[in-house]
């Protein structure tokens, strides 16, 4: 095997590690934001703040699947 595949696997499970740990922290935020949902006197401005790092998690999620999508221009 090649150098250059052993940095690629690597580089991957990297990825797939730290995609992993991503998900963990979006569903757990999921999890505390429908806690504090169920709550009528919920802290709004908590609650909005935990949605827009669930989204930013959403995000880094989604960059760092589409490196694991091999170049077609290869």
């Amino acid at each position: 095997m090649s150098t250059t595949n052993v940095d690629t696997d690597t580089f991957k499970n990297r990825i797939r590690i730290s995609l992993k740990e991503l998900r963990v922290q979006h569903r757990d935020l999921d999890v505390a934001i429908a806690e504090l949902i169920k709550n009528p006197h919920a802290d709004q401005l908590r609650v909005s703040r935990l949605k827009k790092q669930k989204l930013r998690l959403k995000d880094m999620i989604s960059k760092l699947e589409s490196q694991l999508i091999p170049d077609l221009n290869a």
